[in-house]
């Protein structure tokens, strides 16, 4: 597993739900930004990716609320990728307020999509590692 990469995010108000608490849906956008992050913060931008004829998919996603986030929270959300030996890797993101308390937990399986083929890449570390300028963060 590689070490968790983190971006920081405020909750906003219009993100809360009507009984003041962040509504489910956001943490899925929160986990999606803080993957996106880190696919830049390693070199792999969504137009070079468009360019090479592929894109990661995700496959099944878990997320496990474990206390509630309010307007105005500060919290990291941190993404760390598990690779294995087929067609996909694990995602493992966490949540967590600045006191150290858990939200959430948030994990994910995905792969890369061959566009042209729309067919997974056979093998998705690889093709991280070709398109990473720091192969490192995803711990290629």
């Amino acid at each position: 597993m590689s070490e968790p990469f983190s971006v920081p995010v405020t909750v906003r108000g219009y993100e809360t739900d009507v009984q003041g608490h962040l509504n489910q849906a956001v943490y899925l956008n929160y986990a999606e930004h803080a993957r996106w992050a880190l696919l830049q913060a390693a070199g792999i931008t969504q137009s070079r990716l468009i360019s090479t004829g592929v894109g990661p998919v995700a496959l099944e996603t878990t997320v496990r609320y474990r206390r509630e986030l309010l307007a105005g929270d500060e919290v990291e959300v941190t993404c760390a990728f598990a690779w294995g030996g087929g067609k996909t890797f694990r995602m493992e993101q966490t949540v967590r307020k600045t006191d150290g308390t858990v939200a959430a937990e948030i994990t994910g399986v995905g792969g890369i999509l061959d566009l042209k083929e729309r067919r997974l890449v056979a093998d998705p570390a690889r093709v991280f590692k070709e398109l990473a300028t720091d192969p490192g963060l995803f711990g290629l």
